[in-house]
């Protein structure tokens, strides 16, 4: 989700070759996982590329904490509002990594790997 960051270049990719979704966090959620589902049954994706950042800005809060200021600043119940916040960076690649390969709707032969992208040079580290 971060603006600071294009992850296609740090893979040598270009517009039009894979699919991206991001979200807040780049974290593997019950959302991303049907986008990732749709990309692999429909479209032929067979392989997922996990890339989280340094200076997320889900690193180190809760998520009490961000349905604190939703609801102060709404007024809705946000209850059931799940942020998927972290504190360690690489775990959290670790984490979402697991997550999808362990999901039972994404065909297994899907190579799944992880990586945090720096935000000041742009590389890669492999997780």
């Amino acid at each position: 989700m971060d603006a600071r960051l294009d992850p296609l270049p740090a893979l040598g990719l270009a517009l039009g070759d894979a699919h991206v979704v991001r979200n807040a966090g780049g974290r593997a959620s019950e959302d991303a996982i049907r986008s990732l589902i749709v990309s692999t049954h429909l479209l032929g994706t067979r392989e997922v590329v996990v890339i989280h950042h340094t200076g997320c800005g889900l690193e180190g809060v809760t998520d009490e904490e961000l349905r604190t200021r939703v609801r102060e600043a709404t007024g809705a119940d946000t209850s059931g509002l799940a942020f998927l916040p972290f504190e360690d960076l690489e775990g959290s690649v670790r984490e979402d990594v697991r997550r999808i390969r362990e999901s039972p709707f994404l065909p297994p032969d899907v190579v799944v790997s992880g990586f945090v992208q720096d935000v000041r040079t742009g590389s890669l580290r492999r997780v």
